[in-house]
């Protein structure tokens, strides 16, 4: 229980990667606040998923879009706790097409929701760990934001974006004990590609040297270990989980 006293906010804890994270926190000893946007029954399976393995969660509805939700959420949890430690911007979306098609409309949903969230939670916990003199930031980025991917110019962009702020904020709260690090997600089983046809799978899976698609619990995994003290001397970094998919 190496995370016992850890105040954790996993953004788009509700389901996926972001579920995995707040379970894997949870049985660690953090008490793990999930947030979401629209569906508060993912969220509470989420907190009954975590009490199960004899965790604390709770959640937190607020959509990282926006800035003056995200200050007045974030706001409460510390009010709240008194603190907040961990901070793991998981949430995000995914609109795919060429991008001579991409709608502005869709570019705008993307940065918003990927980058811009990003920018906003860090934003509403920074002052916080700063006082504190700790803190753990992982931001969940993707495979495409370093090499890349034909239909998701967009959407490479949002996750890009997230590593160049990964590493600034990483040397702006360095001398506070503060650790910023990206994990790059490759392909893994979530809602997202379990909509790939049987086909599209076996195609991704024949240029992954490990042969597989990586699950959830893969990146909670690495997430948890970023989160611990055991991590202290790691800031400005990209953790790439992809099965060896991009080196």
């Amino acid at each position: 229980m190496w995370l016992d006293g850890k105040i954790a906010l996993v953004t788009g804890g509700s389901r996926g990667i972001g579920r995995a994270v707040a379970i894997r926190l949870a049985e660690a000893g953090a008490i793990a606040y999930i947030n979401y946007h629209k569906d508060e029954e993912a969220a509470l399976e989420t907190c009954r998923l975590i009490a199960a393995r004899g965790g604390l969660g709770r959640i937190s509805r607020f959509d990282v879009a926006s800035l003056k939700q995200t200050q007045a959420s974030i706001g409460d949890i510390i009010r709240e706790n008194h603190r907040l430690d961990i901070l793991v911007n998981n949430a995000g979306i995914a609109i795919d097409g060429l991008l001579m098609r991409v709608k502005e409309s869709d570019w705008d949903l993307l940065i918003g929701t990927n980058l811009k969230g990003t920018f906003n939670c860090c934003h509403a916990v920074s002052r916080t760990m700063i006082r504190q003199k700790w803190g753990r930031i992982i931001n969940i980025a993707s495979v495409v934001a370093e090499a890349g991917n034909a239909g998701q110019a967009a959407y490479a962009a949002s996750k890009a974006g997230i590593l160049g702020l990964t590493k600034s904020l990483a040397r702006e709260l360095a001398s506070r004990s503060i650790c910023v690090n990206a994990v790059a997600p490759g392909f893994i089983k979530t809602d997202m590609t379990a909509s790939l046809a049987a086909q599209a799978q076996e195609k991704i899976r024949e240029q992954i040297p490990l042969a597989r698609l990586g699950t959830p619990e893969d990146v909670a995994g690495v997430v948890a270990f970023l989160a611990s003290e055991e991590a202290g001397y790691i800031t400005g970094q990209i953790i790439r989980v992809n099965g060896g998919l991009y080196m």
